[in-house]
């Protein structure tokens, strides 16, 4: 597909910043803007760096405020909105055309009979941002100014000031600005422009995006230096905001570095397609792309170069449980099957009483094991790496973490996780935690608990058991006790179905008892490769799924029918955190109610339809990509994370399941 906008869209400015561009470096940095080139989210910026990969993010260069003169008429290229509601530099109505270029957002400025082409990517795993303006088309010279807004905050938060003294150096190429005396150093540098540095603050950036989040809904940046530039046709410009004091300045050879990460991202790709390349389609070739930017690097003492996921941008970072859930469709869907191993053994070495790590806090403290299920994908994902690889040194290597995790869970670990005694079923969670993926809480308010025998919990377990024994078989181990537990399982796994409303308990002995609230975490029970249900129960499932959770985006975290049904997602944090789970729309849970269907009624062809809707989605939020969430009512509005791992990673191992 082309992800291609004309002024119809550009220059209508409701429209442009609507849509949301995003480039990353592979160790956890970012650069993130709108089409109209607005600010619109605290956490958009030209060089969003990770100073302490894969976190650390902090906020240095915002944006750059550009204009041009041009045969006497000045064009700014800009547009600001103020706090108040108040434009200027109206850029976007210069913008002609706007495309995605794989991963390279790319604007044409038409001024006059001239052509100005402005593209941002970044190095990869550097926290170096390009930006190269070139004049495709003009009948003389054009003269570019650059004005370079710069910050230095962590990206979750925003700056108000009138009197921060931030130190702007000349140096070769450009200035140095240095925050505080603590801080990083970053450049701000060009490869032909004569700067002038400044110290000039813009107060009150107006956030729309802020505002309907209910947080504060405007910031201040600082104007560290002006750089102006004469081209003349056929010349380009390349300005650069970086950490590296020593970047290279030759924007051809950078962009050619980009260009072959991505040409090498594609073919691993298509060496593991079940199809010939001619045949996909062009947004699941997007969505190859889109999954590159959820990898980065996470350093362990063993090894320097682990690998992890980050959860989604622009706001997450690399959680245990997003991690094992988007890995398949990640690394191994996109054949790049050495990521996948090296993020299972990363992960491995954080395992800690039979538990991997919920969250890796952004300023880098102790990780945190507030999770049930993350631990139990684990064995899914390796599951499904060895089937692709048949890597037996995994599994032998990785044999003992994986004997240990069940251990623990039969004699109990955190939390009350447990395996309960009288009928074989794991028991999970405590007043005040919140362990499976539905976990939102505010305050001391725990949205939706769960605690006790949650349905996907036990689907997992009982997959976890079945593919232990199988591992145990092929490396020599003894299975019967794995074999044991699974029957064990298999057998009071009947206790979650309720015959009289034809679909499985969300939750068995809870604290008020057994919860038959339609959710849809039982898909699960039918996806994963060992179900516990019989068949007439899975296609039971698939149905009562499809007939009262299922959207064009993704399954709703709870019936419509339900008294605590919120069928739109929005406000302030109390009013979007209380509503996240009950009844929003996760576009991840599409991609196990496209293999539980093709699972039922094995149609490839009909499972794959429900995934083409994803297509349009790519350009109406973050571009190229897929969003977290989605409002469980029409027109079901993309919400919260514009890029999303396992929104991305399911869809992707989804429509390549269909082809298979």
């Amino acid at each position: 597909m082309s992800i291609n906008f004309g002024r119809e869209t550009c220059c209508d400015l409701p429209s442009a910043e609507a849509r949301e561009w995003l480039v990353t470096n592979g160790i956890g940095g970012y650069a993130s803007g709108t089409i109209a080139g607005l600010l619109t989210r605290r956490y958009q910026g030209l060089l969003v760096a990770a100073l302490k990969p894969p976190l650390g993010r902090t906020l240095l260069v915002t944006k750059i405020d550009d204009l041009v003169e041009y045969q006497g008429q000045v064009y700014p290229l800009y547009t600001n909105r103020w706090a108040g509601g108040a434009v200027d530099g109206y850029g976007h109505h210069h913008i002609e055309r706007f495309h995605l270029d794989r991963t390279v957002p790319t604007w044409k400025f038409a001024c006059a009979d001239a052509l100005l082409e402005k593209r941002i990517w970044m190095q990869p795993e550097a926290n170096i941002t390009y930006v190269r303006y070139s004049l495709t088309r003009a009948t003389g010279p054009m003269t570019l100014t650059l004005k370079a807004l710069v910050n230095y905050r962590d990206y979750h938060s925003d700056t108000q000031t009138w009197n921060w003294q931030m130190q702007v150096e000349p140096v070769e190429n450009g200035v140095c600005v240095t925050a505080f005396s603590e801080a990083v150093p970053f450049y701000l540098l060009t490869d032909r422009a004569t700067v002038t540095p400044a110290h000039e603050w813009y107060y009150h950036f107006d956030l729309a995006r802020e505002r309907e989040r209910g947080l504060m809904d405007h910031e201040d940046h600082l104007h560290a230096a002006t750089f102006t530039a004469t081209l003349n046709p056929g010349e380009s410009l390349c300005f650069v905001a970086t950490t590296d004091p020593n970047p290279s300045l030759n924007a051809e050879a950078a962009l050619e570095v980009r260009r072959t990460h991505e040409r090498k991202l594609l073919g691993f790709w298509q060496d593991s397609c079940p199809v010939n390349s001619r045949e996909i389609p062009e947004w699941v070739k997007q969505l190859v792309f889109a999954a590159d930017q959820f990898v980065v690097n996470r350093s362990i003492p063993e090894n320097p170069v682990g690998k992890t996921i980050i959860a989604g941008y622009p706001w997450f970072g690399d959680w245990g449980r997003d991690t094992m859930i988007s890995l398949p469709g990640i690394a191994i869907t996109t054949g790049r099957l050495q990521i996948a191993r090296a993020i299972l053994y990363t992960y491995a070495k954080y395992v800690d009483q039979g538990m991997l790590p919920n969250r890796f806090p952004d300023a880098g403290e102790t990780p945190e094991y507030n999770t049930v299920d993350a631990t139990l994908w684990y064995f899914e994902a390796v599951r499904q790496y060895y089937e692709v690889t048949e890597d037996i040194d995994v599994i032998e290597n990785l044999f003992p973490v994986l004997a240990d995790i069940i251990q623990y869970h039969c004699r109990g670990t955190r939390y009350n996780i447990h395996l309960d005694p009288a009928d074989g079923l794991l028991y999970a969670g405590e007043i005040g935690t919140q362990l499976t993926w539905m976990d939102a809480k505010i305050g001391d308010w725990v949205v939706t608990p769960r605690i006790g025998k949650p349905v996907e919990i036990n689907a997992l377990w009982y997959n976890a058991l079945r593919i232990m024994g199988k591992f145990a078989r092929q490396i020599g181990r003894p299975y019967q006790e794995y074999d044991a537990l699974a029957d064990r399982a298999l057998a009071r796994f009947e206790r979650f179905w309720h015959p009289e409303l034809g679909y499985c308990y969300d939750v068995l002995d809870g604290i008020y008892g057994n919860d038959a609230t339609l959710r849809p975490n039982q898909i699960f029970a039918v996806s994963l490769p060992h179900s516990a249900l019989s068949p007439e129960q899975q296609r039971a499932v698939v149905e009562t799924c499809g007939r009262f959770l299922l959207t064009s985006s993704g399954l709703r975290s709870l019936s419509p029918n339900h008294l605590h049904y919120r069928g739109y997602y929005g406000g302030n944090p109390i009013q979007r955190d209380s509503g996240y789970h009950q009844g929003t729309v996760w576009a991840w849970l599409l991609g196990p109610y496209v293999i539980a269907h093709l699972r039922v009624f094995q149609n490839p062809q009909v499972a794959r339809s429900f995934l083409d809707p994803i297509a349009n989605h790519l350009t109406t939020a973050g571009l190229g990509n897929i969003s977290e969430i989605f409002d469980g009512n029409a027109p079901m509005y993309p919400q919260g994370c514009i890029a999303q791992a396992w929104s991305v990673g399911e869809i992707l191992r989804a429509w390549s399941a269909t082809e298979r």
